[in-house]
């Protein structure tokens, strides 16, 4: 059994956020569920950060945020220009396997893209997975219009290439009237990654309220996954 979903995505923007909320208010309906975000960039501390808009969302408060950086930039840059020591990748992974050995998911949302660095020696989301013990998986988001194929292909080739296992596809922002190219990618995704689409989440999502929310997100989601 999969105890670690690893959210990323094609690119910033994608909605990472809004689908590790409906994955997990998904899978706080039949078990114990954390979310992690190892480096949270471009809030101050009195703001709100992504997993704040999970916690609306979902009402989970099993959060856990590992540095939050001030300017909007890659963990690395934002760090270095702010003087502060990131954490390690090691350590992040250390936090993901003691969660996972009290619950029964935890999901981890990465920053922007996969290779994304996340500490002072450039090591990524991917480089993180590869320091875990317990068993995990990505999940992809990806954009549903022209230039997702692209964008899903090279993520899902940079995955394959460090031997890391993906459960497959998610769309951040599926719209309410599909566009032709939007409509032909639902097909093409699966045979341009080799991965399935596991999930669409409608356009709009994350301004739902609490209720409406977690009401709906099992539903964007295939029963199979």
């Amino acid at each position: 059994m999969t105890r670690i979903l690893f959210i990323t995505g094609t690119d910033t923007g994608v909605g990472k956020t809004v689908v590790t909320a409906a994955l997990a208010s998904r899978a706080a309906s039949s078990g114990t569920v954390a979310v992690v975000k190892p480096a949270q960039t471009g809030v101050t501390a009195e703001e709100a950060g992504d997993l704040d808009e999970v916690r609306r969302l979902t009402g989970i408060t099993d959060l856990h945020e590992g540095i939050r950086l001030l300017e909007p930039l890659a963990p690395t840059t934002a760090g270095r220009r702010q003087g502060l020591a990131l954490p390690s990748v090691e350590a992040h992974a250390k936090t993901v396997d003691d969660l996972a050995a009290g619950r029964d998911l935890v999901l981890v949302e990465g920053a922007g893209g996969l290779l994304v660095g996340l500490d002072e020696d450039g090591n990524d989301l991917a480089d993180l997975a590869a320091h875990l013990e317990t068993e995990f998986a990505f999940v992809v988001v990806a954009r549903a219009g022209l230039g997702t194929l692209n964008h899903a292909g090279l993520t899902v080739e940079a995955l394959r290439a460090r031997s890391l296992p993906v459960a497959g596809l998610v769309i951040g922002s599926w719209p309410a009237e599909p566009d032709l190219a939007e409509q032909c990618n639902l097909d093409d995704l699966p045979a341009a990654t080799g991965v399935p689409v596991i999930g669409r989440v409608p356009a709009g999502a994350g301004a739902l309220d609490q209720a409406a929310f977690t009401a709906a997100a099992p539903g964007w989601f295939s029963e199979a996954f």
